[in-house]
């Protein structure tokens, strides 16, 4: 799904974003709810943010990327986390793209996004390569999803991935 927010672009650099796990739901100018066989995820677009709600039979989780007022927490590189019987991964890069190649990577991006039934895509008024995209699945019995963020001004693009799972015991020799 593809929207245009009726907001102003508020997040003005990547180096603005914060991370956070557990937060409550933060008002959203755009929401797709999915059911992927036995869990129920939210993305939420948050301005040039994004907040993931999931539940599942083994629990739930909340995952906000945003500048958050008073955050101490600044946007990792990568986190690995247990919660009861689940598994969080998430990692984080920033792209730094040419004007050339970022307008490219952005119109490639959108068409990924807008037509797929676990995508959700919003782009803001003023620049057609300002937008914040999600992309959600469910494989081997875990939830994953990808986001970008797009900062047209800096020629950058954050870009992160998730995976929420059962853990899985290891095997010892």
């Amino acid at each position: 799904m593809l929207t245009t927010l009726q907001t102003s672009y508020s997040d003005t650099r990547a180096t603005d974003l914060a991370w956070a796990l557990g937060r409550e739901p933060l008002p959203a100018l755009a929401v797709l709810d999915l059911r992927l066989a036995g869990a129920t995820l939210q993305m939420r677009l948050l301005g040039a943010s994004h907040q993931v709600l999931l539940e599942e039979e083994g629990g739930s989780c909340s995952e906000t990327v945003a500048c958050m007022p008073g955050s101490s927490t600044p946007l990792p590189l990568g986190v690995a986390k247990r919660f009861g019987d689940w598994e969080y991964e998430f990692a984080a890069r920033v792209e730094t793209l040419s004007e050339g190649s970022f307008a490219g990577r952005a119109q490639e991006l959108l068409a990924l996004v807008a037509d797929h039934p676990h995508g959700l895509a919003g782009t803001f008024p003023g620049s057609p390569h300002a937008f914040t995209a999600m992309l959600a699945q469910r494989t081997e019995g875990q939830v994953r999803w990808r986001t970008w963020h797009a900062y047209p001004q800096e020629g950058q693009l954050v870009v992160t991935r998730t995976r929420v799972g059962v853990r899985t015991a290891v095997p010892v020799p």
